[in-house]
């Protein structure tokens, strides 16, 4: 399985997007600096999480996700965790 994710770092206001087959894992990574976009830029918290059968299918939401807004992910996400 694939999952496409939302972190969000309340302590810089900002989203990160991405893919990965292991959330737990890569969460870690974002979170101890082993990421280089996302290091010095947390702490990072998981708000959204999707899961794909094909690693396809997650890099196609991952797209479009990273074309959204702020509002849009805003939405994307309370959506989500309404669920």
């Amino acid at each position: 399985m694939y999952y496409t994710y939302i972190i969000y770092s309340s302590s810089h206001t900002i989203f990160y997007k991405g893919i990965t087959d292991n959330p737990e894992r890569r969460l870690f990574e974002h979170n101890n600096n082993l990421s280089r976009f996302t290091a010095d830029k947390g702490p990072w918290e998981m708000v959204y999480l999707k899961e794909w059968a094909t690693k396809r299918e997650a890099l196609i939401e991952e797209k479009r996700i990273k074309r959204l807004n702020v509002r849009s992910l805003e939405l994307l996400i309370r959506n989500y965790k309404g669920n």
